[in-house]
């Protein structure tokens, strides 16, 4: 392994994407009634949040894949404790100037959820191997 994670560059775009989809649901939902002024309510919204939203998730997302990136250089091994760690730190290092207690909330919080993301990927990434189990063949009975 490397030790260089070829996604970092597109979290800001994916940021932005995120930002727009709930930015526009937003705007849609808060708007007055009515299908003219409920779209230019999204639009509006869209225009003012999503740049906001998409920074926002940019930063987060290149903060993680430093921290990852790093500990993957430092442990000489790429796995779900790496994610795990990272996602931990980024909580915290991201929070860090509202105090102490703020990081390490921040960090137990960030830990846990990226803890539960990567046991669903390990779920999922087992029942996908289990249809690609060899099964054996039945043979016809020679009577």
């Amino acid at each position: 392994s490397s030790g260089i994670n070829a996604e970092w560059p597109l979290r800001p775009g994916m940021g932005c994407l995120g930002g727009a989809v709930f930015s526009a649901i937003k705007g849609f939902r808060l708007a007055p009634p009515g299908i003219k002024s409920r779209l230019t309510g999204m639009t509006t919204s869209v225009k003012v949040k999503a740049p906001v939203l998409g920074g926002n998730f940019g930063t987060w997302g290149l903060t993680f894949a430093a921290c990852d990136c790093t500990l993957i250089y430092l442990r000489n091994k790429e796995d779900h404790w790496n994610s795990i760690t990272a996602g931990a730190a980024t909580g915290g290092l991201l929070s860090i100037r509202s105090g102490p207690q703020a990081a390490v909330t921040s960090a137990i919080i960030g830990g846990v959820l990226l803890a539960m993301i990567e046991g669903i990927s390990i779920a999922l990434t087992r029942i996908g191997a289990e249809q690609f189990k060899p099964v054996m063949p039945t043979l016809p009975d020679a009577a």
